[in-house]
């Protein structure tokens, strides 16, 4: 895969904004800080297209980026941030639950994680919503420049048991050193080119 093009169709607050165009969506998920905007970044190719902060919660609305003209990339708001209001936290939540539950053309998910740290709560019930909602994922756990290779295996080992997923299938990421990139190009062909959406 290689990105030709991109561009922010929208962001959106309400489902009534969600593009309708038919393209399939490809959600990236993740905690607030986890590294979504220089995710996006680093597959993308370009240092400043989505905005990064150091501000954790700077996502609100859902970015719709479409990418190649065929299909979106889905920047969902990052969950778990403490600093923020309980108000703002719950539509946050409901902003993501209310995509997650709706969208006709999701097929597929990027869920982040930091390598860094063992998975929280928040990342094990939204890998378990995931699963249980049939929504074909990749996990991939970024920042992987921060560790040494041998800490980067036993992290890796850490995330497969806390998510129950195959460690084998987690992709090490850094946006830095763009190590992983190709991997996720991998996953993203194979989501867009297999799988049929239905128009409502």
């Amino acid at each position: 895969m290689k990105v030709k093009s991109i561009e922010l169709k929208i962001s959106a607050y309400n489902k009534t904004q969600y593009p309708n165009d038919g393209l399939k969506q490809i959600a990236v998920i993740g905690r607030s800080n986890v590294g979504k905007s220089s995710f996006i970044n680093a597959i993308v190719n370009r240092n400043n297209f989505a905005r990064v902060s150091q501000k954790p919660g700077k996502t609100q609305g859902i970015n719709f980026y479409i990418v190649n003209d065929s299909f979106y990339l889905v920047d969902l708001p990052g969950y778990g941030y403490a600093e923020v209001s309980k108000e703002l936290k719950k539509q946050w939540a409901k902003n993501i639950e209310t995509y997650l539950n709706t969208s006709t053309c999701l097929v597929g998910a990027i869920m982040l994680v930091d390598i860094r740290h063992k998975p929280t709560d928040d990342d094990v019930l939204m890998v378990d919503y995931l699963k249980n909602r049939s929504i074909d994922f990749q996990v991939v756990a970024t920042k992987s420049d921060k560790l040494k290779r041998y800490e980067i295996q036993m992290s890796l080992k850490v995330i497969s048991e806390t998510l129950l997923v195959d460690k084998e299938k987690i992709i090490p990421f850094s946006s830095l050193k763009k190590t992983g990139v190709d991997d996720v190009y991998t996953y993203l062909d194979s989501i867009v080119e297999h799988n049929d959406v239905t128009i409502e």
